[in-house]
């Protein structure tokens, strides 16, 4: 049993649900930590076995969506909800923490669902974590990212490439990172990212000057995955799978 219990430690199960509105995978973010959280409730349940429901990670690209964390500033959304709708975005106030930032086309949201049970808990390591995950990812196209000090993030130099926030409630984690890839970056223009007045957002685009393949930054971005965080990843299939899977456990 000690194996099989390793060896579903280790399970990082990953799915492309592709262009999803914003809240409808919040709400099966929610679903989903319910489920692990029920799972580490249970009496019965005194390891991880290959049985369990693993840890996640879900990828998706939303259309044009402003969120605003719980310790958010409103006023750094710097256009009114009507003025949004004629961008044709939505704006959603989410528990999460951080402060305002866009999701759109062109732009990688990852979502890890994880039991940090499985890894350590510490939420401060867990966001160092994510950002090194992103930074080996980039270093993989010849983008030399770091962190700024005191901020949570990506950056190149000034200019920001990758925005987190996360929740977690048990140890089970939802929310998770944003990496520019080929994001319209004029739809920032219409609040303060993150908070943070004078700096710049950028994207790989604009940095490489060429596109890039949104498939290949994913596939680097598992690989690094499973290098900082010691997972074996899979690749799980699309929202079928994922509803069915819900609909199981």
């Amino acid at each position: 049993m000690k194996g099989e219990a390793a060896d579903a430690r280790s399970i990082l199960e990953v799915y492309d649900l592709e262009r999803v509105a914003y809240r409808s995978v919040w709400d099966l973010q929610k679903q989903l930590q319910e489920a692990l959280i029920q799972q580490k409730r249970n009496p019965e349940h005194t390891q991880y076995t290959d049985d369990d429901l693993a840890d996640m990670l879900l990828f998706v690209e939303h259309p044009h969506v402003y969120t605003l964390g719980k310790s958010g500033n409103a006023e750094h959304l710097l256009r009114s909800v009507t003025e949004l709708h004629d961008l044709d975005a939505d704006f959603v106030p989410v528990d999460r923490g951080g402060d305002i930032t866009y999701h759109g086309p062109g732009q990688i949201v990852g979502y890890p669902v994880l039991d940090l049970d499985r890894h350590f808990t510490d939420i401060h390591k867990y966001l160092r974590y994510l950002e090194e995950v992103l930074i080996k990812a980039l270093a993989h196209y010849g983008l030399k990212a770091g962190r700024a000090e005191g901020q949570t993030g990506v950056w190149l130099e000034d200019r920001k490439i990758a925005a987190m926030g996360i929740r977690s409630s048990r140890w089970v984690t939802m929310h998770g990172f944003a990496l520019n890839v080929a994001t319209n970056l004029d739809y920032f223009s219409h609040i303060v990212p993150c908070g943070i007045q004078d700096k710049q957002v950028t994207s790989m685009q604009v940095e490489l000057g060429t596109e890039v393949s949104m498939d290949s930054v994913k596939k680097q971005i598992v690989q690094c995955f499973e290098e900082v965080f010691q997972v074996r990843a899979h690749w799980a299939g699309t929202t079928k799978e994922l509803d069915d899977k819900i609909s199981y456990f």
